[in-house]
């Protein structure tokens, strides 16, 4: 008795090595966006916050409540975003509103340019300390460049 042997499908090598590593597409967006720039603004106050995300926000510069910082999206400054979402609104920046931010906000420091800006409380308040979807600001904010110049 000959025992039948089922020939099984050869895998390709390639087919199964990516699969914990993140779509193209993503990748994708994200090197596209390397001319544009967001802006985060801390919302919430330093009260009963969770160790892990008040580490996270200081490793973002944002130590206080209204700081502000501008920076390059990168997978790791949004995967740090989704982390921190309910403390902070944030947005892609216009051109026009960065130059106003530097021309009030920005100081020299030792020669540098300080890696943050302190920001006012917003003229006309907050509407609602509540994610931007439910009618707050928090999370990703398509409004992000009027709330920055109420608070300069």
């Amino acid at each position: 008795m000959e025992k039948q042997i089922k020939n099984k499908p050869e895998i390709n090598k390639t087919q199964g090595e990516n699969k914990n590593s993140s779509s193209p597409k993503k990748l994708d967006a994200i090197d596209s966006d390397k001319n544009k720039l967001i802006v985060i603004i801390r919302i919430s106050g330093m009260v009963k916050i969770n160790r892990f995300i008040e580490d996270t926000l200081y490793r973002m510069r944002l130590r206080r409540k209204y700081a502000c910082v501008v920076i390059k999206p990168t997978k790791d400054i949004l995967g740090m975003l989704e982390k921190v979402r309910h403390y902070v609104a944030y947005g892609e920046i216009n051109k026009e509103t960065y130059e106003k931010l530097l021309k009030a906000r920005g100081k020299k420091v030792d020669g540098k340019l300080k890696p943050f800006f302190r920001l006012h409380p917003p003229r006309g308040g907050i509407v609602s300390k509540r994610p931007y979807n439910l009618g707050g600001v928090l999370g990703p904010n398509k409004e992000i460049n009027e709330l920055v110049e109420r608070m300069l």
